[in-house]
């Protein structure tokens, strides 16, 4: 069974048809009123003079209906260009005596625009550069044995959005498992696989790739080219003999003893 549209109560109203001209007419109520009316859905034969009634009815079905299209279409707009960012969520990577590496998801901005990001260590804004692509950055400098507080703002046309807060604490010396080394030129496979053995035992890390996670690079040589992104990059380039030095004091021992030079030889 069809159903039928519901309407409110019929009003008919008659009128005198005083002009028809331009696509209007021109309609008279009893009581002198006029109204203009369109011309082209009046009945045929209708002129000056003529007398008709204009029906009204309130068809509350279709209404309803288009009271409905108008709200959903203003919940898409207001889903759509109403959401509100999110911060980025930060995490610690990696510690070391001096140094710590964090990482952080990419806000999530919607139609809002990245301006910036700033990094904040216990509460002072850091003076380092850090690019709008970016997901990570590394704190220099630090103190030994010290608890910080790290957190990142990203500025936006929308505004700060500000992420969590993390707490690390730098490594005593006597703590080596922040050592993160990468070998350059050595003399041979031979003493590169001693050395890993000792990074184990050690509780260090050792990567195949150098980068600014890296603490040192261990080398005999002086050329290469990891020595030469390590210097770009301020990574101590040290022998062998600092990893033997760390694993028999137990300690990190100072880099420039162990400092190894440019070097020419083939």
């Amino acid at each position: 069974m069809v159903g039928q549209s519901e309407y409110t109560e019929v009003v008919s109203q008659e009128f005198t048809v005083g002009k028809v001209d331009a696509g209007m007419a021109i309609l008279l109520s009893p009581d002198h009123h006029l109204i203009e009316f369109p011309s082209t859905i009046l009945p045929d034969g209708v002129t000056t003079g003529s007398v008709i009634n204009v029906t009204i009815e309130r068809n509350l079905d279709e209404e309803r209906r288009r009271k409905a299209e108008f709200e959903n279409t203003q919940n898409d707009i207001l889903t759509q260009y109403t959401r509100v960012p999110v911060a980025p969520v930060l995490s610690v990577a990696h510690v070391t005596q001096t140094s710590a590496r964090v990482t952080w998801t990419p806000p999530v901005l919607y139609g809002a625009t990245l301006v910036g990001l700033d990094v904040y260590r216990s509460g002072t804004l850091q003076a380092q550069h850090v690019g709008l692509a970016a997901t990570q950055a590394k704190l220099s400098g630090l103190e030994m044995d010290h608890k910080y507080d790290v957190h990142i703002v990203a500025r936006t046309s929308a505004g700060l959005l500000k992420s969590n807060t993390v707490s690390l604490t730098t490594h005593t010396l006597d703590n080596l498992t922040g050592i993160c080394v990468s070998f350059g030129l050595l003399t041979d496979q031979a003493e590169a696989r001693s050395l890993a053995q000792l990074i184990t035992q050690m509780g260090a890390t050792c990567t195949e790739h150098l980068s600014t996670d890296n603490t040192h690079l261990v080398c005999v040589y002086g050329r290469g080219p990891k020595w030469e992104k390590a210097k770009e990059w301020n990574i101590p380039c040290v022998s062998p003999e600092f990893l033997k030095a760390c694993s028999s004091n137990g300690r990190v021992m100072p880099s420039h003893s162990f400092y190894v030079e440019a070097s020419s030889d083939k």
